[in-house]
């Protein structure tokens, strides 16, 4: 019998990883009590479960057009602020641009017929001319972010005169061209029968998507990391702010979320020229104000090709296409971001 022996080192990595994981209840505190330290804002305008958010200036000197920010209709915005040396809000501050921010709420069972129309038609139109009589100017920046980019996008075809310059961060544009785990799942739903049975999309069911889109990361690995990394302050903090936000996702109304998988995912018209919003026909080629398209080439919600075939389809002459060597958060939400997407982008917005 061969005599083996285990390396002291694998042993000992062990044995620490038990001690911390035994010591976590008493060094970390539970992601809902953790606090955001949100950049401090006003609520300028409320209309239903949706806020317009005003973030208060940090600086003396203000671009003249103000910067309105589309967020997704998954999660909440506060990735956007999710702390403060990463956050994109307070970036754009720092650099003198006038910021307002679209908080879509909490939608509930008497939500679940609000569709593309509200959203898009209601909701962002009446934002949009409420920060334009605010600013007193005839049209604003408006930038949207994932499902948010796409509602944006929307927006500018229907009411290009409103808008001066947009700027959408990982759209969903092309279904048919999106790889993810998500559009692949999408396209074989019966998503007619399924929210005839319950209505608004649950937490719940955005919680399993996104827990089959890196199964092994979001179940094992990112706790692993988690437990090993406990005694270090800015880690675990970092940690623990993200699992609040991914904790606090909304639900979607339902028709809403109908119309967005039989449109964009398993039709595809948005891309086509063939969606319909309001009664009016989506043309790209609408979108002819500057427009700025940024992409994250390790993005696992919003593949790049998804997004990229929007460079192609809009009228625009100014257009610039910037693709990131980041993920869907991490283009948002991290020190990279910080140093070399927000300075490109605030420096892009300053010149219009």
């Amino acid at each position: 019998m061969r005599n083996e022996t285990i390396d002291p080192k694998i042993v000992e990595e062990f044995l620490s990883f038990t001690r911390n994981v035994a010591e976590a209840p008493k060094l970390v505190p539970a992601p809902d009590e953790i606090s955001l330290e949100s950049t401090p804002y006003d609520i300028a305008y409320e209309e239903d479960k949706m806020r317009l958010l005003h973030f208060r200036p940090t600086v003396q000197s203000q671009t003249k057009v103000p910067f309105l920010i589309s967020y997704a209709i998954i999660n909440r915005y506060h990735i956007l602020d999710i702390q403060q040396e990463k956050s994109w809000v307070r970036k754009l501050l720092e650099s003198g641009i006038d910021v307002y921010m679209i908080d879509w709420g909490n939608p509930s069972n008497i939500d679940k017929y609000l569709d593309f129309d509200d959203y898009v038609n209601t909701y962002m139109e009446n934002c949009v001319d409420f920060v334009r009589k605010e600013s007193d100017v005839r049209n604003v920046s408006l930038q949207g972010y994932c499902t948010g980019g796409t509602i944006a996008t929307i927006y500018a075809a229907l009411h290009p005169e409103k808008v001066r310059n947009l700027v959408v961060t990982a759209p969903v544009i092309d279904g048919w061209k999106d790889t993810t785990v998500v559009s692949n799942m999408a396209k074989h739903i019966d998503v007619d029968k399924l929210v005839e049975s319950i209505g608004n999309m649950p937490p719940e069911f955005m919680y399993y998507c996104f827990s089959i889109l890196k199964p092994f990361e979001q179940g094992l690995e990112k706790y692993y990391k988690f437990f090993k990394n406990i005694h270090d302050k800015n880690f675990v903090d970092s940690f623990l702010r993200v699992e609040k936000w991914l904790s606090e996702t909304p639900p979607i109304p339902g028709e809403l979320f109908k119309q967005w998988i039989k449109d964009i995912y398993q039709d595809n018209l948005l891309i086509q020229n063939k969606m319909f919003v309001g009664g009016r026909q989506i043309d790209l080629q609408k979108i002819t104000m500057p427009i700025f398209i940024q992409i994250a080439v390790g993005d696992h919600l919003v593949s790049p090709e998804c997004s990229m075939p929007l460079y192609y389809a809009v009228a625009s002459q100014d257009k610039t296409l910037r693709i990131y060597p980041t993920g869907h958060v991490g283009m948002i939400a991290s020190s990279y971001s910080q140093k070399q997407i927000l300075p490109e982008l605030c420096q892009w917005i300053k010149e219009r």
